[in-house]
């Protein structure tokens, strides 16, 4: 007696499911502030040598403005870079976003805090740059529109705006708190600690202008870290 088998399955008409595929994490988002943070570091220069405020050999607003007419290229430099550093900030602080929320609780404010700190801090870029278009053309034409009292208020602007880069150390401050939860590589905590709570006393203090190079600086180190690191979190 032959026994045949037969296998009848419930639908034999829907093929069968592909195996689930594991989708790689980008890091565009953490390169972006690698370039944010260059930028930055342009910001700094760029307004350093737009410095003729700054002379203390020149002491009347028409020699200030003589020698602004001889700095516009800086302008246009100084303009175009930071301008451009604050739209990858945003970026960076959206791919930042993205990462906290894929760690942290579905409740937490923290990827909210971080992406705030960002935002804010570009914003505060566009505005440093605002003023370049209404006076650079008109220093480097000669034309006269500008007054040498407003040529003398614009230089102390671009000195001084730019460099508020305060509330990126809110940034900072949200990783060393999501790294307690492990949520992300604990030595980027503890460099959002230090550097970012130094940027948040130096933004509050007096001396805010000192803000800019230290969050500068925390930027760059953080974008690389996120970028040639978070092994953990792009393997899970």
């Amino acid at each position: 007696m032959t026994t045949i088998t037969t296998t009848n399955p419930v639908r034999s008409d829907v093929a069968a499911e592909p195996a689930p595929t594991r989708l790689r994490q980008s890091r565009s988002w953490a390169v972006t502030g690698i370039g944010a943070a260059l930028a930055g570091i342009g910001t700094i220069v760029t307004s350093s040598a737009i410095s003729a405020v700054y002379d203390p050999s020149l002491t009347t607003p028409e020699q200030v403005m003589a020698k602004l007419e001889t700095q516009t290229g800086w302008m246009f430099a100084f303009h175009s870079v930071t301008a451009l550093g604050a739209v990858l900030t945003i970026v960076f602080g959206a791919g930042l976003y993205r990462r906290l929320r894929a760690t942290l609780p579905a409740d937490s404010s923290l990827p909210l805090v971080a992406f705030a700190g960002m935002l804010g801090t570009a914003v505060v870029s566009i505005l440093g740059s605002g003023l370049d278009t209404e006076f650079m053309l008109s220093l480097a034409t000669g034309d006269g529109a500008v007054a040498p009292t407003s040529a003398v208020i614009y230089n102390h602007w671009t000195g001084t705006i730019p460099w508020l880069w305060t509330l990126a150390g809110l940034t900072g401050a949200s990783l060393f708190v999501a790294a307690r939860t492990h949520a992300v590589p604990r030595w980027l905590g503890r460099v959002g600690l230090v550097m970012g709570g130094l940027t948040l006393l130096l933004g509050i203090s007096p001396f805010e202008y000192m803000a800019g190079p230290v969050a500068v600086l925390w930027l760059l180190v953080t974008a690389i870290g996120f970028t040639a690191g978070d092994k953990a979190f792009r393997q899970a």
